[in-house]
């Protein structure tokens, strides 16, 4: 199939696009790398009457230093994370993170925006943002940014607290010590598909931070605090089969049996890789 007839609208400005939208109601459609919305057009599951591509705009494309958090630009590409395009991302996790999403051919045009926008359960950005205690960055015409916590963003599969209107203008990121710890590992039938069970986990000392969180689920990822607290406070070792299987049949209650073991091979594989255990 093809798209259905739209208008298709560059805005000169951020401001230019948000007004834009905000005139249009629920008729209008952001665009950025159209790896989620473009497949959406194609089979009819979106009809927006205009589409306004927001792809090149500068003011969402930079990626900078603000109160001691990175502040990555919403249309980003995954392939310029990956390829160490910006220094202050050279050697921070996202850039493993965005290395392994889909294909290259996927990662040179889709956006970190996009993807969160999109909010697919078995996304990288998703489940990545969360266990850094990410930031999202929300403006709307003639609003001030406003910030929303990743833990509190995703409400459902392709469900976020975005209103009419709302923009996301970037992810805010932590800057990590040397002595933090990250890890990351998901099952895909075969590479570049998407996840069938994942995990990511960041420990950050220098502010007792302990993340373990599960993502390819139903809905939101979701976060396996005693364990991750355990782990703080006892080391790796903490991390036993048993008690994995325990924090998330505690935790996550849709997972059969199969489900479990998957997610609970990638928690232990994913501390492994944090704590090179």
């Amino acid at each position: 199939m093809k798209a259905a007839q739209f208008d298709y609208v560059k805005p000169a400005t951020l401001a230019q696009a948000m007004q834009k939208l905000a005139q249009s109601g629920d008729q209008a459609k952001l665009m950025a790398g159209s790896q989620s919305l473009g497949p959406m057009l194609n089979l009819r599951l979106a009809r927006p009457a205009q589409v306004l591509d927001v792809s090149r705009l500068n003011e969402l494309r930079q990626v900078e230093l603000i109160a001691g958090r990175v502040r990555i630009g919403a249309s980003v590409t995954h392939a310029e994370i990956e390829d160490g395009d910006f220094d202050l991302l050279r050697g921070h996790p996202v850039q493993e993170v965005a290395a392994r999403i889909a294909y290259r051919s996927v990662r040179n045009r889709g956006t970190v925006g996009g993807s969160l926008a999109h909010a697919d359960p078995a996304a990288d950005w998703i489940l990545a943002a969360r266990a850094l205690n990410a930031q999202v960055e929300v403006c709307a015409f003639e609003q001030a940014p406003r910030l929303i916590e990743m833990q509190d963003f995703m409400l459902a599969a392709y469900t976020t607290m975005l209103d009419e209107g709302d923009v996301i203008t970037a992810l805010h990121l932590p800057l990590m010590s040397t002595q933090a710890r990250w890890g990351y590992y998901k099952f895909c039938r075969k590479t570049g598909e998407f996840a069938e069970a994942s995990c990511a986990a960041y420990f950050e000392p220098a502010t007792a931070t302990a993340q373990i969180v599960v993502g390819a689920l139903d809905g939101a990822p979701v976060a396996l605090e005693a364990l991750a607290s355990e782990v703080a406070r006892s080391g790796v070792a903490a991390a036993s089969e048993a008690a994995i299987e325990a924090a998330l049949k505690g935790s996550i209650e849709q997972l059969d049996t199969l489900g479990r073991r998957m997610a609970g091979a990638a928690v232990a594989r994913c501390l492994k890789q944090a704590f090179g255990a």
